[in-house]
């Protein structure tokens, strides 16, 4: 065999080996989970100023997610946190039933990409916990709007990070 050839087949040998390499995992599904931001009282509340600058810091500290869709409960505070991460993205909100967590867990985990879902502070832990991931512990009601859980679904693997927004 020459010796050209036998650098020829080296460097295939070496580029063959490169192509099996294994390349870091790449997340299939990405789900950010937030409570709604502060809200003023009444039934259906609206958001606060300091709600909807805290709707505004999450849009912005999404916009370089990729998100693919935003999910939102039918209340004005979860919609209105929701919308400038909309109005940044184009994507719309779409409404989801808090009270079928688990059809709603199985329906985030089969789609791929990256998600915004925003609920309650009595919703958005249980879904964390759905989906596999850990919620910790509970969200002080009065006080605790700036938990922004980011479950990651990898091949069926889930791994799930606490992250604070909003200052």
């Amino acid at each position: 065999m020459s010796l050209t050839r036998r650098g020829t087949l080296a460097a295939l040998s070496f580029l063959a080996l490169g192509a099996c390499a294994s390349a870091p995992a790449v997340p299939d599904t990405t789900i950010y989970l937030v409570r709604h931001a502060e809200k003023q009282t009444g039934p259906d509340p609206d958001l606060t100023v300091v709600g909807r600058a805290r709707a505004d810091i999450l849009s912005r500290e999404l916009q370089d997610a990729g998100l693919r869709a935003i999910w939102s409960t039918d209340t004005t505070r979860t919609i209105e946190t929701a919308k400038p991460t909309s109005r940044r993205t184009g994507l719309p909100i779409q409404i989801y039933d808090a009270g079928r967590q688990a059809a709603f867990a199985s329906q985030l985990k089969a789609t791929p990409g990256a998600i915004l879902v925003v609920g309650h502070s009595n919703t958005i832990p249980d879904l964390v916990d759905l989906l596999g991931g850990k919620a910790g512990a509970p969200i002080v009601e009065a006080t605790e709007y700036d938990r922004l859980y980011v479950v990651t679904v990898t091949k069926g693997r889930v791994k799930s990070e606490l992250r604070r927004y909003g200052g």
